[in-house]
Order: structure tokens, then C-alpha cells, then sequence
């Protein structure tokens, strides 16, 4: 049903799937439990018995490791949604030989949350762990080189960046307290800062914005721009 020679396909056989289980087969252990001391009473009299300990089996089985593994793969490199990847692996027979399977199924290969579960048993350095197994399987291939390694070039164009936007209210209280600061570092005494009215200004033109009552908030804009313009004359005489 698929062609082998698909780039897909051909990293099936390429990616170590048995050292990228045994990397993190460690995190879905189950837990050993210490146990609850219990009072009983037995035909010799009371005694102390531990209930609970050990580890349970209780529970539903796990999925497949692989398919896990292969799941979150497919998610980030075709940019889906947990429940996007699950109803596109339903449908492509690569997929589901690129998750270990031999024959076609069409079925969800599991509910959507099982893969943020798994990704939260995970952790941050279990998926380091998965990086660092397919950067190795990219060196052994000759896809890249272990030289081109050494440097870390980082794009911040589309890192979200702490920037406010520039309302003309905003505007105006920064260019109040840029020439009081400029006044102050060359010795100018002022008249008057307009500090605390500045910032009272500022603040009710962005709930006057919120509210919508526009007028009201232009009214302070202009009351802004007239703190401003008596501040540049004080510093020019």
C-alpha cells in the first residue's frame, strides 16, 4: 500500500526504535509503594501486616512505546494537534508503518489525551533524551555533521517579545518621564514634574478606552499633551 522509497518510510528503518524505548522505558515504571501498616488480629494473636506495598498491576495496560513515540514525531513534524494526529494516522497507511505496524487499521491508535499523558510522563528531559537519539541517528545517516554541531545560531523573529502597544496616552506619560529624567541628569531645576498627575492621566485613559467612552479619554490625552508642552518650555527657558 505505500512506497518505500517515500523519505517517511525510509527513516522507519533508520531510526533506533529499541534504544529510543529503553532511553525512556525508565519513566513508565510502576511505582513501588512502601505500603500501610495495619493492626490484625490471626490465630496467634494481633500482629502488624503491610497492605499495599509493592508495586501494583492493577490499572490498564499501557500503549505501545513506539506508537507513543512515533505519535509525538508525527505531531511535531507535520505541526497537528493531538486529535489531528490521531484522525491523520487513522487514515495513512505510512504513518502506521512508520509506528511499527505490518498491516493497515482503521482506528484511532488511541484517545487524544493519552498523548498529552505521555507527554507529561515524559518530562522536558525525556524529550531531551529523544532529541539527542535522533541528532545521533542524523550523524550515522551523513545527513549532517558532528562539526556543524558545535554552533547554535538562535532566530528570535517570531519569539513573542514583551512590547506594549503604542497608544498615543502611553506615548505621552513616557515622553513626560524621559524629559524629567533628561532635566534632572543636567542639573535643571523644575517648577514642577506633573509625576503624579502624569501617571493618574495615563491610567484613566485606558479605562476610559476599555469602557469605551472615548471622549472622556481624549479628554485626558489632551490634558497629557498640555502637561508635556508646559514641561518642554520650563526646560528651554
Amino acid at each position: 500500500m505505500i512506497d518505500l522509497k517515500k523519505p517517511l518510510a525510509i527513516l522507519t528503518t533508520h531510526i533506533p526504535w529499541q534504544e529510543l524505548e529503553a532511553a525512556v522505558a525508565h519513566r513508565f515504571a510502576r511505582q513501588v509503594r512502601t505500603g500501610k501498616k495495619v493492626k490484625d488480629i490471626d490465630l496467634f494473636g494481633p500482629n502488624v501486616a503491610i497492605v499495599g506495598g509493592g508495586a501494583s498491576n492493577a490499572g490498564r495496560p499501557r500503549l505501545p512505546m513506539r506508537l507513543m513515540i512515533s505519535l509525538l514525531y508525527l505531531k511535531h513534524t507535520f505541526n497537528e494537534s493531538d486529535e489531528g494526529v490521531c484522525e491523520r494516522w487513522s487514515e495513512t497507511p505510512i504513518w502506521q508503518y512508520f509506528s511499527g505496524l505490518e498491516y493497515f487499521e482503521d482506528r484511532l491508535p488511541c484517545d487524544p489525551s493519552a498523548i498529552s499523558r505521555f507527554r507529561g510522563l515524559l518530562g522536558d528531559e525525556g524529550v531531551d533524551e529523544l532529541l539527542v537519539q535522533t541528532i545521533m541517528g542524523a550523524i550515522k545517516l551523513g545527513l549532517i555533521e558532528r562539526g556543524a554541531l558545535s554552533t547554535v545560531i538562535v532566530d528570535s523573529t517570531v519569539q513573542s517579545k514583551a512590547v506594549a502597544h503604542p497608544t498615543d496616552s502611553r506615548l505621552l506619560e513616557v515622553a513626560r518621564q524621559k524629559l524629567a529624567q533628561a532635566a534632572k541628569d543636567s542639573g535643571i531645576l523644575l517648577r514642577q514634574t506633573y509625576a503624579k498627575e502624569g501617571k493618574d492621566l495615563a491610567r484613566r485613559a485606558g479605562r476610559y478606552a476599555h469602557a469605551k467612552q472615548y471622549r472622556r479619554m481624549h479628554k485626558s490625552i489632551s490634558r497629557q499633551r498640555t502637561i508635556l508642552v508646559r514641561l518642554a518650555r520650563d526646560i528651554e527657558r
